[in-house]
């Protein structure tokens, strides 16, 4: 029995065993989810990450780039817009913290 067998989605194995266990499409098929008719979310997710090349060549792409993939439309790519926004501020926020601080005069 493979992963795709125990959890009816991607949400199911996120909530049972914690982000770190999902792929990058998992991941990705939370943020687009519902998918379409004759395209779910898992696959649209595949789209995604196979036009882009990987998930970090993603991250830095226009996001109008995102219609040409079947099943994306305003909501899905706002949703992700706004996914890559948190992950960008995350990042900064670390990445500022781990800085040296000078003392303030």
């Amino acid at each position: 029995m493979d992963d795709s067998e125990l959890w009816e989605h991607a949400g199911g194995k996120l909530a049972e065993l914690g982000p770190e266990a999902l792929t990058d499409a998992e991941l990705l098929a939370i943020l687009v989810a519902p998918g379409t008719p004759g395209n779910p979310a898992e696959k649209i997710a595949e789209n995604i990450i196979k036009k882009f090349g990987s998930i970090e060549a993603f991250g830095g792409q226009p996001l109008e780039d995102l219609y040409e993939i079947k099943g994306m439309g305003d909501a899905k790519i706002i949703r992700l817009a706004a996914a890559l926004e948190i992950a960008r501020r995350a990042a900064y926020g670390i990445l500022d913290r781990s800085r040296p601080q000078t003392a303030k005069k």
